[in-house]
């Protein structure tokens, strides 16, 4: 009987930045990769700035998904898993499927891995993974996380992060978004109500790329660290992705389990 050729599509929105890429998303790749050695392991970004960069500045060519996904069909896969690294169900990750699914025809089967944060238990697990590798912050400290933030109904979720590090004892964490709610206005008034000297900031996105070198820790005046500093704070950058989180990776891994499972049924 002949084997199946199977593929895991791994999907992320991609980066410019080639040390926080080896951090994150390569890692994410080799964690997959190493975890089902019977899968191909395909790469596909879904920013077109992003790769139309890198071919440009760097010569380096990265798949869109539709071109791995007619890849793969070339190759001859016939099962395919397709995990993206997007932390939440927004644009990107509808577009992405759209993608995937006008070539449906072609395979036998397709499975779709969650993106990180996809259910309550998801936003617990990532909250807990996050923070086993921050020290207890002082009376007079805060840690602040900046989230991307969408357009899409699907950034109720940043909201919801906000209230559940509280719910689960973190009372001196926030989490704020660059483009959506809670923004940079909300944080400000959040944390006069503490009066807290020191402010860490951290980016809450995959890779420490653009948003956290420029519009979070740059020493532009509308950089968050330029705008707490004018608060009068005292502000230390963390430049960690979350795809640099062990425990982050793992749930990544989980979610690519569950979807080779649904194949199964």
């Amino acid at each position: 009987m002949e084997k199946k050729k199977k593929a895991i599509l791994v999907v992320s929105f991609g980066t410019s930045f080639h040390k926080t890429r080896e951090k994150t998303i390569d890692r994410i790749e080799a964690d997959i990769a190493a975890a089902y050695p019977e899968y191909t392991l395909y790469r596909a970004w879904t920013s077109k700035m992003i790769i139309a960069k890198l071919k440009r500045r760097d010569q380096i060519v990265v798949s869109t998904v539709a071109e791995a996904v007619d890849q793969m069909i070339v190759d001859g896969v016939q099962e395919l898993i397709v995990q993206p690294t997007h932390i939440i169900n927004g644009i990107e990750n509808d577009l992405m499927k759209e993608d995937v699914l006008a070539r449906k025809d072609a395979f036998e089967k397709i499975a779709f891995g969650a993106p990180l944060l996809t259910t309550t238990e998801d936003n617990v697990e990532v909250l807990h993974a996050v923070m086993s590798e921050f020290p207890a912050l002082a009376e007079d400290e805060v840690l602040v996380f900046m989230g991307h933030g969408t357009t899409h109904y699907a950034n109720t979720v940043y909201a919801a992060l906000d209230y559940t590090f509280k719910d689960l004892g973190y009372n001196r964490t926030f989490l704020g978004t660059v483009e959506a709610y809670p923004s940079m206005e909300s944080l400000k008034k959040q944390l006069k109500a503490l009066a807290p000297k020191n402010l860490i900031l951290a980016p809450f996105m995959v890779v420490a790329g653009d948003h956290a070198i420029h519009d979070m820790s740059g020493e532009d005046e509308d950089s968050w660290r330029s705008q707490f500093e004018a608060e009068g704070y005292q502000v230390s950058c963390v430049m960690k992705g979350l795809g640099e989180y062990e425990k982050v990776r793992q749930i990544y891994l989980e979610h690519t389990e569950a979807a080779r499972k649904s194949m199964e049924k």
